[in-house]
């Protein structure tokens, strides 16, 4: 790789889904793990491409296309560890329930949910306990295309309560596609899961693990926690001018 400073003259690619507003190429820097991760790569002297898919295909080609060097953002799991090189944290994400006001808090705890249906995403992990909740057919579950389909959903009730991060409810509410009024309808519970990282998903060959070290190393001299504070401050200040939606 070329020396920190040198000229971007070189390319990485990776695949992704557009999941705003983690990565995505709606927003500046495409999103803010897209803007940490050109950053560190900026470092090395390369410039960063992202091209979308769908999630699966984004998986199915970050993982084993060699166009792409892997794919992001990625939530780290024990399966997933057989088929990546995972990079150093390029953001934190909070998973909240979210569901109508007007039918009343659904549980304090995932046991409680019960038999209510509950929209996921398709191909998402979403922790260890909910994850094994629905293995053992403890929790009843819907998988949906995207998160913006399942809250669609939530709002003419084919769901009980949805699985979605917390910025990106936020983003979708201030979007052109929801009202002032869908927005008033939503609540969220916020105390059943975990804070969780997610990451580069190098794919797991020599080449994935030299790009893995290199990416690591570079991080270090990065300030990626004041990075990522102060892109969701600029997203929140953009939101908060955004005209809003009747």
């Amino acid at each position: 790789m070329a020396a920190p400073g040198a000229a971007s003259s070189r390319i990485v690619r990776f695949a992704a889904e557009d999941w705003p507003p983690f990565i995505s190429r709606s927003l500046p820097a495409d999103g803010m793990s897209g803007a940490m991760v050109s950053a560190v790569f900026e470092r090395l002297g390369y410039a960063v491409r992202y091209e979308y898919f769908p999630w699966k295909r984004a998986m199915q080609f970050g993982l084993a296309s060699s166009r792409y060097a892997g794919l992001l953002a990625v939530w780290r799991t024990p399966e997933r560890e057989k088929l990546c090189h995972f990079s150093v944290p390029v953001g934190n994400t909070q998973g909240v329930l979210a569901y109508l006001k007007e039918d009343g808090v659904p549980g304090a705890s995932l046991m409680e949910l019960g038999k209510l249906r509950i929209g996921t995403v398709a191909g998402y992990s979403n922790g260890e306990q909910f994850d094994g909740m629905v293995a053992r057919g403890e929790l009843n579950t819907e998988e949906g295309l995207n998160d913006a389909t399942n809250l669609k959903k939530l709002l003419i009730k084919r769901y009980r309560v949805i699985v979605i991060e917390r910025h990106v409810l936020q983003h979708l509410l201030m979007g052109r596609n929801f009202s002032k009024a869908e927005r008033e309808r939503i609540a969220i519970i916020d105390t059943v899961f975990k804070e969780r990282p997610v990451y580069v998903c190098f794919q797991r060959d020599a080449e994935g693990a030299a790009r893995q070290k290199r990416f690591n190393e570079a991080a270090r001299d990065i300030d990626t926690a004041r990075l990522e504070r102060d892109y969701w401050k600029r997203l929140d200040q953009s939101l908060a001018t955004a005209p809003a939606t009747p």
